[in-house]
């Protein structure tokens, strides 16, 4: 712990302002900015939170109610003993980017090479050398474009609502996808249940718009032309994607193709591009915990949230149950609905994210939420991928 320096002045709010909510004993300004300060609550710590954050937050600062192990030498002996006391922690808000995020350059960098060599997979072009990899750049276009729009919504609302975030971080992998996504990091406390909502609903009604675009281009593309080397090896293995509601109505509404009768024309790679965003859409909006359907339904919801949250693991085993025992399909959508059970279990227990004030939404975002769940819902398939044959 840095050294604290007790009499140095601070920028945070006096301790008489704290009261009657706190009762402050002492305050430490420490050299890496946080404001410490030492004392008693006078109310319980949910109420004590909504009295002090407004105050903390107009100088700058976020706060928190805390136990402090604090580190003093002992009258008799001068040995350090570390005692425990309760205290209001401050630090510093940071709501722009501090220096060059090379963290976030380097992750980004890293997606794009495995994304264009995901692409060159679904265009069936040979890798020779580093150059050969750009012949997958629509797909990757597609694909990482879909996801920086949705991490970006929700980095806007975060800026405008003021709470602390970082940039989005992309995750490479080495696949016939390229990624894993992307996230980003809510460092700051969430200011009502509109800022929740806001920040929530924004990435995925931003990726849904970028989404469409890009399926809008995809389908009008000429369709991939299958070597026959790959149709008649026997190694071969054929991957079905299973087309959600939502991507079969614009295929509809645009008079575009996602299936063709020859066996060796498939649709082109930027198609797929928007089922990754459509798919990732879904799985975001799942009602549970700290994901984006998590944080709408606490929102609209308030702490019924929970409730919500706590039945779906049981949906996502149940379906994962019922494709391996009832439904004539490949093992990957088992394993796969079962992996997020696991995953929606986990959160369930972590909970939703609990804003400072939780007053109910007004109606027009009451209806934008449910409007944006049900958009969910047509980017699902419980089906995703399917394994045709060997």
């Amino acid at each position: 712990m840095p050294p604290a320096n007790r009499s140095a002045s601070h920028a945070g709010p006096p301790p008489e302002s704290l009261l009657p909510a706190f009762r402050t004993a002492e305050v430490d300004v420490r050299e890496d900015g946080r404001i410490v300060y030492y004392g008693q609550p006078q109310t319980d710590a949910r109420r004590l939170e909504r009295q002090v954050w407004p105050l903390f937050r107009e100088r700058g600062y976020e706060v928190r109610f805390d136990t402090v192990t604090r580190s003093e030498a002992d009258p008799i002996t001068g040995v350090e003993i570390g005692e425990q006391h309760r205290a209001l922690v401050a630090e510093p808000r940071r709501i722009g980017v501090d220096g060059i995020p090379w963290t976030n350059i380097v992750m980004l960098f890293a997606t794009i090479l495995t994304t264009l060599y995901a692409g060159t997979i679904w265009y069936y072009q040979p890798i020779d050398g580093p150059l050969d990899l750009l012949a997958g750049w629509p797909f990757a276009v597609a694909v990482l474009g879909v996801l920086a729009v949705h991490e970006l919504g929700h980095y806007a609302l975060s800026r405008y609502h003021g709470v602390e975030a970082s940039l989005p971080y992309f995750i490479p992998v080495p696949s016939f996808i390229g990624t894993f996504g992307a996230v980003i990091s809510m460092r700051g406390r969430i200011p009502d249940r509109e800022a929740l909502f806001d920040i929530g609903v924004s990435g995925p009604l931003a990726g849904l718009v970028a989404t469409v675009c890009v399926a809008t281009v995809g389908l009008h593309l000429d369709p991939v032309q299958v070597p026959a080397s790959v149709l008649e090896s026997e190694g071969s293995i054929q991957l079905a994607l299973g087309y959600p509601p939502l991507l079969e109505f614009m295929a509809w509404a645009t008079g575009g193709q996602l299936t063709y009768e020859d066996p060796g024309l498939v649709a082109n790679p930027v198609v797929f591009g928007a089922w990754v965003g459509l798919f990732v859409t879904f799985l975001n909006l799942i009602p549970v915990g700290q994901l984006d359907g998590g944080h709408v339904v606490r929102s609209l919801l308030g702490e019924r949230a929970e409730t919500v949250g706590s039945f779906v693991p049981a949906a996502l085993f149940g379906l994962a149950a019922y494709l391996a025992v009832f439904a004539d399909v490949s093992y990957n959508a088992p394993v796969l609905w079962g992996f997020w059970g696991l995953i929606s279990l986990f959160l369930a227990y972590v909970g939703p994210v609990t804003p400072i004030f939780d007053e109910p939404l007004d109606p027009k975002r009451k209806a934008l939420g449910i409007l944006t769940l049900l958009l969910g819902a047509l980017c699902f398939t419980p089906v995703p991928i399917e394994l045709v044959g060997a």
